[in-house]
């Protein structure tokens, strides 16, 4: 018998554990990154887990052979989802992924963005106050599925009457960076190592 065919849809917290090894599998520039840090559950709890927990209305999944294989999740208000972040979610895990200091090396960075985050007064905030998160496993990729994803997200994002929608890929990542532009993002002017895109949604 063959497998079902890939279809998208609405986010189940079921898919909690599937999702969090897609975020590991494509965290380094659009790789896996299984094994780069000492815990690998520190990347889905930055970039996903928060996401799926604060606004599952807003996360979408795609299911292959049976098994979500990939995802978008978006903040609507990125300021206050950063507070939150800040003040409620990454507080009971700071114990487990504990501040790095001055130590070097690319773990370090990431707890240190994790310790420090939080509402930042950036130009392109006012015009374009969400922000989003979108991986697909290898399988996945090239059939259409991740301009499909943007595209129901931006139409829930519009309903909704948010303005403008951005998001930030590792400069590394020479796939999305050619990606985002084919949606209609924008490139604006960012720190060397993010790259930043918006779209207006009006």
């Amino acid at each position: 018998m063959s497998e079902p065919a890939a279809l998208m849809r609405p986010y189940r917290p079921s898919d909690r554990a599937a999702l969090g090894e897609v975020c590991v599998r494509t965290a380094d520039a659009g790789g896996d990154a299984t094994g780069l840090l000492g815990d690998d559950a520190l990347w889905p709890e930055l970039f996903l887990y928060p996401y799926v927990d604060r606004h599952p209305d807003l996360a979408l999944v795609v299911e292959s052979g049976g098994r979500a294989a990939g995802y978008i999740v978006c903040a609507p208000d990125t300021t206050a989802f950063e507070t939150w972040f800040r003040d409620t979610w990454w507080p009971p895990r700071a114990a487990r992924f504990p501040d790095p200091g001055d130590r070097p090396g690319r773990e370090a960075d990431l707890l240190r963005y994790a310790h420090r985050r939080g509402p930042e007064d950036q130009p392109h905030l006012a015009a374009h106050p969400a922000h989003l998160h979108i991986d697909l496993l290898p399988e996945l990729q090239g059939q259409g599925w991740g301009r499909r994803l943007v595209e129901t997200l931006l139409d829930a994002l519009r309903e909704r009457g948010v303005p403008g929608v951005h998001l930030a890929a590792d400069p590394a990542n020479t796939g999305a960076l050619a990606f985002y532009p084919r949606l209609g993002f924008t490139r604006v002017e960012s720190a060397r190592d993010s790259a930043v895109f918006v779209r207006a949604l009006r």
